[in-house]
C-alpha cells in the first residue's frame, strides 16, 4: 500500500466543523460530515445516533447529497462535536464510501497532521462490491 497525501480541502473541514458546532446537540447528533461534489458544491449532514446502530454522518451525507442531485463526491470529512476535530470513518462507512465513490478522498488525521487519502487506502485488500456483480449486458 502506497500512501500518497493529497492537499487538504480546509474549506470542507471548516464546513463540517461549523455543522458540528451549530447543529450537533445532545446524544442524538454527535458527528457532522461534509462532502465536496465535482462541481464544487459542499453538502453537509449529521449522524442520527440510536442504540440500535443509527447511521453515521457519512452515510446520512450520501442520502442528503442524492436528495440534492449530487451523485458523486470528490472528498469527504467527518468532524466530532465538542471540538473533537476530524474523526476517521468507521469500517462500515469506509466500505460504503468505497462502493459508492471508489475515487473519493477521505480527510483523516489530527490537528496539523490532517491529510486527504484515497478511500481505497483505508481498506487494504478490500472487497469492491461492483467488481463482483454480474454483467447485465
Amino acid at each position: 500500500m502506497t500512501t500518497q497525501n493529497h492537499p487538504v480541502d480546509r474549506e470542507l473541514v471548516e464546513a463540517a466543523a461549523h455543522v458540528a458546532r451549530t447543529r450537533c446537540r445532545g446524544d442524538h447528533h454527535t458527528m457532522a460530515a461534509a462532502g465536496r461534489a465535482p462541481d464544487g458544491r459542499i453538502v453537509t449532514a449529521v449522524n442520527a445516533y440510536h442504540f440500535t446502530g443509527g447511521p453515521c454522518a457519512e452515510l446520512v451525507l450520501i442520502g442528503t447529497a442524492a436528495a440534492q442531485g449530487v451523485y458523486a463526491l470528490d472528498t469527504i470529512v467527518a468532524v466530532g462535536d465538542r471540538d473533537r476535530g476530524v474523526v476517521p470513518p468507521c469500517g462500515r462507512c469506509r466500505q460504503v464510501l468505497l462502493d459508492y465513490f471508489p475515487g473519493v478522498e477521505v480527510i483523516v488525521g489530527e490537528g496539523d497532521g490532517i491529510r486527504a487519502v484515497p478511500v481505497a487506502e483505508l481498506l487494504p485488500a478490500s472487497y469492491v462490491w461492483a467488481d463482483h456483480q454480474l454483467d447485465t449486458e
